[in-house]
């Protein structure tokens, strides 16, 4: 199996320590150099300053990194967009030929839970793209929530998104959406959305209860806990659905599609916010991790 955990990783999980998986397209693909190896530097510092082991995913050279050291974080920034987002469908094809590749939130979970890691933090997750009942753009990202046993911590689904659409597969595919202290969705940029999660966790006790209590009756699959921005990051609700939808009206009259549409439509939010998103992008991110460091050590002491 091409996968290589890094040592420090792999002595936490054989003591039953929290272990917080990262994801690498948001260095490739995220930001520009160096901004992009700072943030996921500090990404990691939070992780530990909370009590957990972080564990940055890619590939690089067909391997798959569970626990990227600073050196392969900092040459991943450094080749930014030329790494290749990766998603389950192109997994193989990558390691095969020796290739490198920014894992995506489905691949990052796919081999997290090879290497036993239980806990993944995010900024957002894929969904239903609007217009999708055209386009059929759905993203992997909730096939691999409905089949994969990894808890995800995010900030809901990507605000460029059909949130309302992207509640209703989750559901059917039997994935539980938990609210970190909200009854509602946070849609990203925002902390509400106007539609409801399953649960509202009010501990990193309960969620971690929740969690074991589902990996115990067997029930394969995911977890999603949906962790508002943080209230002084959060952006005004109004502007900045009228920014996603003259993005999205551009990407239409340039004819982008599939896996090329939502990076076109982030970093066109950034440049018509003048970089307001982006700031609120690394601020949620910081958050979850907090959040999810202090979930998984919860959960580290109920096992």
């Amino acid at each position: 199996m091409n996968v290589k955990v890094n040592p420090e990783v792999a002595q936490a999980l054989k003591e039953g320590r929290p272990v917080v998986a990262l994801e690498s397209t948001i260095i490739s693909h995220g930001m520009p150099y160096p901004d992009n190896v700072e943030t996921a530097l500090n990404v990691e510092k939070i992780v530990r300053e909370h009590g957990g082991v972080p564990a940055t995913i890619g590939i690089i050279d067909g391997v798959g990194i569970v626990g990227m050291n600073a050196e392969e974080i900092e040459a991943f920034g450094k080749k930014g967009k030329e790494i290749p987002k990766v998603s389950r469908r192109d997994l193989a094809t990558i390691m095969a030929t020796g290739s490198w590749g920014a894992t995506t939130v489905a691949t990052t979970m796919i081999l997290a839970n090879l290497a036993g890691v239980e806990f993944f933090v995010t900024g957002g997750i894929g969904g239903v793209h609007r217009g999708a009942e055209l386009t059929f753009d759905v993203s992997a990202d909730l096939e691999e929530l409905a089949r994969t046993n990894v808890t995800v911590i995010c900030a809901g689904a990507k605000a460029i998104l059909d949130l309302p659409k992207t509640l209703e597969v989750l559901e059917t595919k039997g994935v539980p959406v938990l609210g970190y202290g909200t009854d509602e969705l946070p849609a990203f940029y925002t902390r509400q959305s106007g539609l409801y999660v399953d649960y509202n966790v009010s501990s990193p006790e309960i969620a971690a209860k929740i969690i074991k209590e589902k990996r115990e009756l067997k029930l394969d699959g995911g977890v999603l806990i949906t962790n508002p921005i943080p209230e002084e990051y959060s952006m005004d609700a109004d502007a900045i659905n009228a920014v996603i939808d003259k993005a999205l009206t551009e990407m239409e009259e340039k004819g982008i599609k599939g896996k090329d549409c939502t990076p076109f439509l982030l970093a066109r939010v950034a440049e018509i916010t003048g970089g307001d998103s982006l700031a609120a992008n690394i601020k949620l991110v910081y958050n979850n991790a907090a959040v999810g460091t202090e979930i998984a050590k919860a959960y580290s002491a109920l096992k």
